[in-house]
């Protein structure tokens, strides 16, 4: 039954069908021509969907069922963090007192809201290990943007202009260098060592007085500690520039080490990959940045503060060298209900465990896939992802996106594949801390499927998936020419 094609709403209307019923009239009737400009009229009717109340109700679950999120099952997103998120978050961010907090309502009435903004900084601060924390930014790459904003107000502060390029690493997320051109920068990318390391030569011939910052992710996208993270920093240091750390993949690291104690001078978090917030899909979201002390005056307003004296928690707008503001008002704060939960939920021991199991989940799936699929850096310990390609099975013509076609007829999401650049035919697997031992154990076992598969008749492979709705779309033009406008015949 649910296989079958789901129209249009547009396509399931029938005139005379209506799903909504309004009260009588209470008011006098007005003649909308009197009261709005006749070039805001429309000269016809909406052509809007005539449909019943179940029809509705019916058309938006079949969808939701064609959907694929964590509720519904394993979704190794490399990169990504695809964490499940525990419903109590979904509660407590529905409590009423916080749904129905309005940002213009006096801030006497709204302490319960100021002090939980003002504890999560904390937290926040304590868990990266920086001195000063703004929850404004709404996404990771928002906060790289702040991040990098408060890098360039810092120089530029102390008269030092000549500070134009940012450092940036070949491992590193695609959106550090496009952050650093948004913020007027230009990029320069270093290769990285053979073992996966940052290129220390490289690095030293890169910075000068021109660096603004080194923008770096540790863990990397090749899911590898930096073993040389404080060389890196020093060097950065000694030419005067900024370290900003890209938060991505701190869910491998919470309670463990911090980015403040690593040299770096800007951290931003995806609160929904480090703290259990639901993956943003588009929003809303949150991606608060912290700060050094000597940044701190940079930061947008405004942060929640508490004042000892009148025990009272306030918004405190007079930062005397902000950025300016990045959001409206404070943030999106039913996110950071689901983040400050989630952290006081666990506590410091349960952050750390979270951390462990992630770790652990990684190396357990890479050491079971290994068996099946090459893997990168098999001598290096993974921390929360790790990095397989087809290379052993080149032979069959079977290539990266044909596994990941056929990961779905196994009713897997497939992994993050073709990224990082730098590994050919990558696929980016992250199991994260929230998936069971038998979990992994089955994903491993259709990766395993699927090899045979590719060895025996690779057709079966590269014409997956067989099991979708939709069969194998034609990727570049999906991505390039997206034309979802909807045209009655």
């Amino acid at each position: 039954m649910l296989n079958k094609a789901e129209p249009l709403i547009f396509e399931m209307s029938t005139p005379g069908h209506k799903g909504y019923s309004l009260p009588e009239l209470q008011v006098p009737k007005v003649d909308q021509g009197n009261v709005l400009p006749g070039g805001m009229l429309r000269k016809e009717e909406a052509d809007l969907p005539e449909v019943s109340e179940i029809e509705v109700v019916r058309h938006f679950t079949h969808l939701s069922s064609m959907n694929f999120g964590v509720d519904t099952g394993f979704y190794p997103l490399g990169s990504c963090t695809m964490k499940y998120n525990p419903k109590l978050n979904e509660n407590t961010s529905r409590l009423p007192g916080f749904i129905w907090m309005h940002p213009y309502q006096p801030e006497s009435t709204m302490q319960g809201g100021l002090q939980l903004m003002y504890e999560l900084q904390k937290l926040i601060a304590e868990l990266t290990g920086m001195d000063s924390v703004t929850l404004q930014p709404a996404a990771g790459a928002h906060g790289e943007l702040a991040g990098i904003k408060v890098i360039r107000a810092y120089h530029e502060n102390r008269g030092d202009f000549k500070r134009t390029k940012v450092i940036v690493p070949d491992a590193a997320h695609g959106t550090n260098p496009a952050t650093a051109v948004m913020a007027g920068y230009e990029i320069f990318e270093i290769k990285s060592s053979p073992e996966g390391d940052v290129d220390i030569e490289a690095l030293k011939e890169a910075v000068g007085d021109d660096t603004a910052a080194l923008m770096l992710t540790n863990p990397s996208t090749l899911g590898l500690f930096k073993r040389n993270i404080k060389e890196i920093t020093k060097i950065v240091h000694d030419a005067g520039g900024q370290i900003y750390y890209d938060g991505a993949n701190a869910n491998a690291i919470m309670g463990i080490t911090r980015p403040g104690d690593m040299g770096f001078d800007v951290v931003h978090l995806n609160v929904h990959k480090t703290l259990s917030a639901p993956h943003g899909g588009g929003g809303p979201g949150a991606g608060p940045i912290g700060v050094k002390a000597h940044l701190a005056e940079f930061l947008p307003a405004p942060i929640a503060e508490y004042n000892k004296d009148e025990e009272r928690y306030y918004l405190e707008y007079d930062i005397p060298n902000s950025i300016g503001r990045m959001k409206m008002f404070y943030g999106n704060f039913s996110v950071l209900v689901k983040a400050y939960t989630y952290m006081r939920a666990l506590g410091p021991e349960g952050l750390k465990q979270a951390s462990q199991y992630a770790v652990l989940n990684a190396n357990y799936l890479k050491k079971l896939v290994s068996e099946f699929l090459h893997v990168e850096a098999p001598e290096r310990f993974a921390m929360h992802e790790f990095i397989m390609t087809p290379a052993n099975i080149a032979d069959t013509g079977v290539h990266t996106l044909d596994i990941a076609k056929r990961m779905i007829d196994y009713g897997y999401h497939p992994p993050t594949i073709y990224f990082p650049l730098i590994v050919a035919e990558a696929m980016m697997v992250e199991p994260t801390e929230t998936e069971t031992k038998e979990t992994l154990e089955g994903f491993a076992e259709v990766v395993g499927k699927i090899v045979a598969e590719a060895k025996a008749n690779a057709s079966i492979v590269t014409s997956a998936s067989h099991m979708t709705r939709i069969k194998r779309l034609d990727e570049v033009k999906a991505a390039r020419e997206p034309n979802l406008r909807y045209t009655k015949s």
